[in-house]
């Protein structure tokens, strides 16, 4: 069942039309019955807005988590991850923590699977590292406690990919949660800066738009505007909360701030002047281009996002987990557009450049549904990719 006939189901369970859902979102009729009947693909606003209009949690639209015997290493690990969540204040006693360098590669380590989009592995490495992290966290005091908490906050960061891309709502409130103690505990403002930014993408989920920018407008405020006096990593803080600005607005469809965020975050990055990675935000002029051709298909406006993505030229130092995700919004892009095959291509390389993040990633699905029905004849390429991604 796509997104469509899941809103259909849940729109009659309350008793409502199809005019008086589009009311509520608010959205014309004809978008409600073009999603529904799977003429349109779903877009990630649309979802959002009807899944806080009917009430309902956004996986009961997305279906997610999707299981059909995928990434069962990532299914079978979460609840091993969740009993490490709920113990962050019960450390093991009788152990003593690994020693504080140890703790740091270990998290670097960790950090490199979630940019290559390795959640398998990262999955199987959470647990563990949650807990000896805890362990150091409650048995360190002054400067050391301080990086501890820091890079248990990184690593709490790791959960929130995770549940993030495989559709655990309730898992990555609670991560959000832990990233949040972790982070003020750090007694470091960039990191708690850095938290906000990253919390702000549970109101993108629930189309809760002005609270977002509400969070980040703190953000910028902490820091300040006058890129001159700032530093790599303020720079990059900030430039990040620019670049979630502009995918807020586009989701409020206002394009002229949406591309008012993207040029302030343009301006930081050429200060800085390289693609950096400041607290893994991974911002740099790379970024700035990817959220440009984001935030045209946010506002479905496919001749923006193709000819924005005909622009760009990004280095082979570009985080798969990212250029995966550019990747399905060029392809979606390309399908807003109305090139099929090109839409198509695109999905091919984001499955080529991080696999388990395309085949979870419901936008994929959409359009793949939305190619099949448009098209006269399937292929045999699209049913293999439809069969991969567990689509009937």
């Amino acid at each position: 069942m796509g997104i469509g006939r899941r809103i259909a189901q849940a729109r009659k369970l309350r008793g409502l039309t199809q005019q008086q859902l589009a009311d509520r979102v608010p959205c014309s009729k004809s978008l409600i019955a073009q999603v529904e009947r799977g003429h349109k693909p779903a877009t990630q606003a649309l979802v959002a807005a009807v899944a806080r209009t009917l009430g309902v949690g956004l996986g009961r639209l997305t279906g997610q988590p999707y299981h059909e015997g995928r990434e069962e290493q990532v299914h079978c690990g979460i609840p091993e991850i969740r009993r490490a969540l709920l113990s962050w204040d019960l450390p093991d006693e009788d152990l003593l923590p690994p020693p504080l360098e140890q703790l740091r590669l270990d998290v670097r380590c960790a950090s490199d699977l979630g940019r290559r989009a390795q959640f398998a592995q990262l999955t199987a490495m959470l647990p563990g590292l949650l807990e000896e992290l805890t362990r150091a966290a409650h048995f360190s005091d002054g400067s050391p406690c301080d990086e501890v908490f820091g890079l248990l906050a990184e690593a709490y960061t790791g959960v929130t990919a995770i549940a993030y891309t495989f559709g655990y709502f309730d898992l990555r409130s609670l991560a959000m949660d832990r990233v949040m103690w972790a982070a003020h505990s750090s007694q470091d403002r960039l990191r708690v800066a850095r938290t906000y930014w990253q919390r702000s993408t549970l109101f993108l989920a629930t189309a809760a738009y002005d609270k977002g920018l509400s969070l980040l407008d703190r953000v910028r405020q902490e820091i300040g505007e006058d890129l001159g006096r700032l530093n790599a990593a303020e720079l990059s803080v900030l430039g990040a909360a620019h670049l979630r600005s502009a995918i807020f607005a586009a989701r409020a469809a206002d394009r002229q701030t949406a591309f008012e965020h993207v040029e302030h975050a343009r301006e930081a990055a050429r200060v800085i002047g390289r693609d950096a990675n400041h607290y893994g935000l991974e911002f740099g002029p790379s970024n700035v281009a990817m959220h440009a051709v984001a935030v045209a298909v946010e506002m479905c406006d496919g001749g923006e996002a193709i000819r924005l993505a005909g622009s760009s030229d990004f280095p082979a130092t570009v985080a798969p987990v990212r250029l995966g995700h550019y990747y399905i919004d060029v392809a979606r892009g390309w399908l807003y557009h109305g090139d099929r095959q090109k839409s198509f291509d695109m999905l091919l390389a984001a499955r080529r450049t991080a696999p388990q993040q395309t085949r979870n990633h419901p936008m994929v699905h959409e359009t793949v549904r939305a190619i099949s029905t448009l098209k006269r004849r399937r292929s045999r390429e699209l049913s293999d990719f439809a069969r991969w991604l567990g689509l009937p």
